[in-house]
């Protein structure tokens, strides 16, 4: 910055500087003290001679202009007063780059202070420049200091490598790179940005296990959601309840020291005949279920394998079933056996009416299964089953008195489920018919069949 100057006033053509008369000073600076009278020539004064104002041209960086003094013809006769100090420049500003204290570690090296320091003082014989030279008047200097010497700080591995130093580029601008470089990507770790198909780093790997779904995952959620339903609760211990409750009435009823009832656990499949109208619905109700409340979606959703899903809920159906069966059964023959008057049972016997019981209620659970999965509805899946059970039998009783009916009504009967459950135990309905463990054999073969269109109908729907 300059600062303006007055105004001289215009001296007369003809007039000139007498010799011995002091320097002129400029308008508006400061003047000596006068000398005493004595001391002073006589002399005459001249005017001032014309001074042109105007702002000296910017000086570069690092180098500090020194202002010029006002050309002014010395007197001989007269000496300087040494003294009174010589005129300054009025105005002058310096503005230059300090390096912060050290005592204040926020301030950033390099701060840039404006400070107003006052102008040197000219050599007393420095050669003066010619009449109407430009004059520096408030001439500003503007200096930028280096920055103390230090290591350079740390650098993120995602941030932009570090600038060069002040002194190595006169501007101090921004890296190019940086501005280009979107915001968001400079908050991605550099690990991540070289992973992937054209990066040099590894691919990325999820800090959660990730572990490909197999059957036992899906085992695992179908016993999570038949043992947490109320349903299965309700059907297989009403089950129980009407195999072992119906069982011991009839023990207690056959209990006769005079009577011989052979073979002895004949009889012992009365409850559970009633017991299998419970495990219908049980296995209908494992997958029409979801289907009612939607569950199913996210069930192949989770597991996409949808024979994967529907194998994994015959498993833990058919083994449930049978384990709960089975038991009930060895209890009902036990007591069969202790109260009963007869030969002993044998171990062919045993078996069929412990193991081959359990294992018929079991497949007949699948069966209930399939036929959920094909009709996708509970109350038309359960009266399907339950049709399947008892119409047969019941359809029987009504065509045996007809003579052309007869052989059809036959078949009904020694087909039927209570026939085949009977021959387990050794009491066939009739004497024509499957016997010993040709009745579970018969309802395998059935229930295979149909739970094999279940898996084609389920691959080929929607849900």
């Amino acid at each position: 910055m300059t600062s303006p100057q007055q105004p001289q006033p215009q001296p007369e053509p003809h007039a000139t500087e007498a010799p011995g008369t002091g320097p002129t000073s400029p308008a508006g600076a400061p003047q000596p003290p006068a000398q005493p009278p004595a001391a002073q020539p006589p002399a005459e004064q001249p005017e001032p001679r014309p001074l042109a104002a105007h702002a000296s041209p910017q000086q570069p960086p690092q180098a500090t202009q020194a202002p010029q003094q006002q050309p002014a013809e010395q007197s001989p006769a007269q000496p300087q007063p040494s003294a009174q100090p010589p005129a300054r420049e009025a105005g002058t500003m310096m503005l230059q780059a300090q390096q912060p204290p050290a005592a204040a570690p926020g301030k950033e090296a390099g701060t840039m202070m404006l400070q107003a320091q006052p102008a040197p003082q000219a050599p007393q014989g420095a050669p003066q420049p010619p009449q109407g030279a430009p004059k520096d008047a408030g001439t500003m200097t503007l200096q930028a200091q280096q920055p103390p010497a230090g290591p350079p700080p740390q650098q993120a591995p995602y941030q932009q490598p570090h600038q060069p130093a002040p002194h190595q580029q006169a501007p101090r601008q921004p890296a190019p790179q940086r501005a280009q470089q979107p915001p968001h990507q400079q908050q991605i770790p550099a690990a991540w940005q070289a992973a992937g198909p054209g990066g040099a780093g590894p691919a990325y790997v999820s800090p959660i296990p990730v572990r490909r779904t197999t059957l036992g995952h899906a085992l695992a959620s179908e016993w999570t959601k038949i043992r947490s339903v109320r349903s299965t609760m309700w059907t297989l211990g009403v089950m129980v309840l009407l195999n072992v409750g119906i069982g011991l009435l009839t023990a207690l009823a056959l209990a006769d020291p005079d009577r011989v009832v052979e073979p002895k656990l004949g009889f012992a499949w009365f409850g559970l005949l009633l017991g299998t109208l419970c495990v219908i619905p049980l296995g209908v109700l494992v997958i029409s279920s979801e289907y009612g409340t939607g569950m199913i979606r996210t069930t192949f959703t989770a597991c996409p394998s949808r024979a994967r899903v529907l194998t994994a809920k015959a498993i833990v159906l058919f083994g449930l079933t049978f384990v709960v069966t089975t038991v009930s059964n060895a209890l009902v023959a036990v007591a069969h056996a202790g109260m009963l008057t007869g030969p002993a049972p044998t171990g062919d016997e045993w078996l069929r009416a412990t193991v081959g019981a359990g294992l018929f209620v079991a497949v007949l659970s699948l069966l209930s299964l399939a036929a959920g999965t094909l009709l996708r509805h509970s109350a038309g899946a359960i009266s399907a089953m339950t049709g399947l059970v008892l119409l047969p039998m019941l359809m029987a009783v009504f065509m045996i008195t007809s003579e052309s009916l007869r052989p059809f009504a036959t078949k009904l009967i020694e087909y039927s489920v209570p026939n085949n459950l009977a021959s387990l135990y050794g009491q066939p309905f009739m004497p024509d018919g499957p016997t010993g463990w040709q009745p579970l054999l018969v309802l395998a073969g059935v229930t295979a069949v149909v739970l094999g269109g279940a898996y084609a109908a389920l691959q080929k729907r929607d849900v």
